[in-house]
């Protein structure tokens, strides 16, 4: 195996010194630009690239934002992986994706993000207990939770607006004329669920109507499992509000086997407005979140040192409807 080039083989083609070939790729150091020239000619003549790892063991912190998700199921989540890897890099940070086994971020996940040295971490379809938040602030780890709001722990969280949203989703189902209503949930004690539901039954309730609960956890196939069971158990209503574009998709799938017309017999909406909700095959209308305006918002409070390490506070912002062919 060829041996890496090293620091020292730059600085010594350069004619300058090791801590110079140093200054120069560290962001912010002080640096003449003729040695800064001199250092980057030599480096690209030899094939340099800087060992970040190693580099983060001597400063204890790294250009790594960690981001932690429990699998990659819901479309959703990778796009906003991409948008929190682009808008990091332009500020010169890299992502390291942490795939974790549970719902809550588990000790070896904070081991794998010590072991980095990571500047920050997002913790993005999982959540944090109190002990898991109190071992980040030891380690002086700043952290964000993304679209996930877990009460006690002290960090920011930033998310969508779920619980007013889901009120202006009954009260348009209500305009189209529906009488009879169904909410497909997710995954028991998910911030997401717990306040979509909230808004959506509390707002039926306060125009005088009731509302079928039906359990889910997300899925297609949970969302096609209760598509099936509605119209097999005689429990069709007028309108359906799935809690996730995804789970959406299978109700739509489940009725459309069974003969079932979307708008014309049953109202569906979804909620992400992911790429596919757009798409002929399924034209869903859904409640789009700001994703744009979320990744910024969880990038600025990590990365900011007076908020980094302040109190955690909840960070709700409006996205809007996306009406289309199911409603």
């Amino acid at each position: 195996m060829e041996n890496q080039v090293t620091a020292h083989e730059v600085a010594k083609l350069a004619g300058v010194s090791q801590s110079s070939v140093s200054r120069v790729f560290t962001k912010g150091a002080s640096v003449s630009e003729k040695t800064r020239e001199k250092v980057l000619k030599a480096a690209e003549q030899l094939g340099y690239r800087p060992n970040e790892y190693a580099r983060s063991l001597i400063k204890r912190k790294s250009s790594l934002i960690g981001l932690v998700m429990k699998g990659v199921s819901n479309p959703y989540y990778p796009h906003a992986v991409k948008k929190f890897t682009s808008e990091l890099k332009k500020l010169g940070y890299s992502v390291l994706l942490i795939d974790t086994d549970d719902v809550e971020l588990q000790m070896q996940d904070i081991d794998a993000l010590l072991s980095y040295h990571v500047a920050g971490v997002v913790i993005m379809d999982a959540t944090a207990s109190f002990q898991t938040a109190e071992m980040l602030r030891r380690f002086r780890i700043p952290a964000v939770l993304f679209n996930r709001v877990v009460p006690g722990t002290g960090l920011h969280s930033v998310s969508c607006e779920n619980e007013s949203a889901a009120r202006e989703i009954a009260r348009l189902l209500i305009a189209r004329g529906c009488k009879s209503f169904t909410y497909v949930g997710g995954r028991e004690g998910a911030s997401t669920h717990i306040e979509r539901l909230k808004g959506f039954t509390e707002e039926l309730e306060n125009h005088g109507f009731g509302c079928q609960v039906l359990p889910g956890d997300f899925t297609y196939g949970t969302g096609y499992r209760n598509g099936a069971e509605m119209i097999e158990s005689g429990r069709l209503t007028d309108a359906v509000f799935a809690v996730t574009d995804l789970m959406a998709y299978g109700i739509y799938d489940a009725f459309r086997d069974r003969g079932v017309r979307v708008p014309e017999q049953v109202k569906l909406v979804g909620f992400d407005d992911i790429e596919m909700s757009s798409w002929s095959s399924y034209n869903l209308s859904t409640y789009a979140h700001p994703v744009d305006r979320m990744v910024a918002l969880s990038i600025e409070l990590l990365l900011d040192p007076e908020q980094s390490h302040a109190e955690g506070e909840v960070h709700y912002l409006t996205g809007e409807m996306r009406l289309r062919g199911t409603t």
